[in-house]
């Protein structure tokens, strides 16, 4: 299995970033691609950028999804939104191939500081992803990251490590079943 990683976030401390590296350490078994939307810079997008040809960088991602089996991802969440960076990307990529996640099985996610856990983010992508081909399997919301993740150990919550492994373990199952 191929998987896809990324958080949606370009912070060189990104706290999505870490949990989705803690989450791939259950799929060390598999071919992981953990990306890094710096890598995928470019322009902010507009129609008058579009009438001249799309970013090879919108090119790069789409062709990283279709190169993948499913997508884990954990969405920063930007004033109860996407971040500037990862929706850019995505407004790109949905111009050239309106089905962006093309039919992948996504087991998405998202952390934030505050209680909510990137709540709002998750809410809008569940409801908004599907309209672009995303799989989403099932979802994993993580608040107050810093008194609930450490770097080193993952997620030091009892009840929020045991709820995640569990939907890990489940995501597995259904993809499994799915060959």
């Amino acid at each position: 299995m191929k998987i896809l990683a990324f958080a949606g976030s370009t912070s060189s401390t990104s706290i999505n970033r870490e949990l989705v590296k803690f989450v791939l350490r259950d799929f060390q078994d598999q071919e992981i691609n953990l990306i890094d939307l710096n890598d995928f810079t470019m322009p902010v997008f507009s129609v008058d950028l579009e009438k001249k040809g799309f970013p090879d960088s919108a090119h790069q991602f789409l062709k990283v999804i279709e190169e993948c089996d499913v997508i884990i991802c954990s969405l920063a969440e930007h004033n109860r939104s996407y971040s500037a960076a990862f929706k850019n990307i995505f407004d790109w990529a949905s111009r050239i191939n309106v089905k962006v996640f093309q039919n992948k099985p996504m087991f998405l996610m998202s952390t934030s500081p505050g209680g909510y856990g990137g709540g709002n983010v998750m809410n809008t992508a569940k409801t908004f992803f599907p309209q672009f081909a995303a799989d989403i399997r099932d979802t994993f919301s993580l608040p107050k990251f810093y008194e609930n993740f450490d770097m080193e150990s993952g997620v030091i919550n009892p009840d929020m490590l045991t709820d995640l492994k569990n939907k890990i373990e489940n995501f597995k199952i259904q993809v499994k079943n799915n060959d």
